[in-house]
């Protein structure tokens, strides 16, 4: 049984057990948390889709660790203008771990 879920605009498959790294959340590290926008459920019976979410449906994750991934250099320049700009980038990301899939029928 898995669940396509969106969150922070990224939709990702999620089962059971699975650690997925997402956009950030809130919450301290070792709760669980509720993700209600479920966009379909796939089982052994069949599945369901929502349009554009499933009603009554959540995923309940536990968040594992905060975290921030590498540095994404951006770089501006105009040519002969002697104009050049370095900057980076570190995105904020949460690990959390399925722990099941609520189904509402």
């Amino acid at each position: 049984m898995y669940a396509i879920i969106e969150t922070g605009g990224k939709q990702y498959r999620a089962e059971p057990g699975v650690v997925l790294q997402v956009e950030s959340l809130t919450g301290d590290v070792g709760t669980v948390i509720e993700l209600p926008d479920v966009r379909s459920i796939h089982n052994d019976s069949g599945a369901i889709f929502g349009h554009p979410k499933i009603e009554h449906a959540a995923v309940k994750a536990e968040i594992l660790r905060h975290g921030r991934t590498r540095t994404i250099r951006v770089f501006k320049k105009k040519r002969r203008k002697n104009y050049r700009r370095t900057k980076g980038h570190r995105q904020g990301f949460t690990q959390i771990r399925i722990a099941e899939i609520v189904n509402p029928s």
